[in-house]
């Protein structure tokens, strides 16, 4: 049990979660407890629902049942508040890469521009300081928005499909800078499909297939001895079958 005041949000804890659209469950009784430090990734096959359920413990998708809580408290206002999310397609502000930053720390009196001057070094973004942020390459933005999401200094960090398509030099530079969070205390939760990023970051994975949770185990497990089918069979390479009934 967690004492009040609260330092982290975890456990996550998620009893029956399930998402519907037009009679179909597009999550099915996914339940699951999110205790350990570190990164937590979640993999599986497209339309498995993996970037669902990050939504839905962000707030952004409301479930049709089921309950989710943080280190016992519920999914509400000021939980949110505690998280940031980093999207597949990052969104900028129309200004510099500097006032990208300095907006959001001029919302938050305990953001310092020293935060703010670290953040641009760490994301290899202080030489484009006065650049229009609109007109950065793809990784560049990303970089950027990881930069914001990492500005308020949240509690939980929630990334979809971050580093998907983007330059292997700003892959490199997220994950060292995940890694760094993870080991001063941020608890993240990256939704990925590429294998080696997930060997390379994750402490636990959590694998879906036709939108359940088929596994949650140690990543040393998952990758060596996984002990679901869907699981073992995407390691594997083989081609997934996205319809769980032909």
């Amino acid at each position: 049990m967690c004492s009040a005041p609260v330092p982290k949000l975890l456990p996550i804890q998620v009893h029956g979660l399930r998402v519907t659209t037009q009679k179909r469950a597009l999550l099915n009784a996914v339940s699951c407890d999110i205790s350990s430090d570190g990164i937590s990734v979640i993999m599986g096959p497209n339309g498995a629902g993996k970037s669902l359920f990050l939504r839905c413990l962000h707030g952004l998708t409301q479930p049709a049942a089921g309950e989710i809580q943080f280190c016992g408290r519920p999914l509400d206002e000021a939980v949110v508040k505690r998280q940031s999310f980093v999207f597949q397609s990052p969104t900028v502000l129309r200004r510099t890469v500097f006032d990208n930053l300095a907006f959001v720390a001029g919302l938050r009196p305990d953001i310092t521009m020293d935060t703010v001057h670290q953040l641009l070094a760490e994301m290899r973004l202080e030489g484009l300081r006065d650049q229009p942020a609109r007109l950065l390459s793809g990784g560049e933005k990303q970089r950027l928005a990881m930069a914001r999401a990492l500005l308020t200094a949240p509690d939980l960090l929630l990334m979809d499909e971050a580093t998907a398509n983007l330059d292997p030099a700003s892959v490199h530079i997220i994950e060292t800078s995940l890694k760094t969070a993870a080991q001063q205390g941020m608890k993240i939760i990256v939704v990925t499909h590429d294998i080696g990023q997930a060997r390379r970051l994750a402490r636990d994975v959590l694998f879906f297939s036709h939108g359940r949770l088929t596994e949650h185990t140690d990543a040393d497990n998952f990758f060596h001895a996984p002990q679901s089918a869907p699981a073992q069979a995407y390691l594997r390479g083989d081609l997934i079958d996205l319809n769980p009934n032909s």
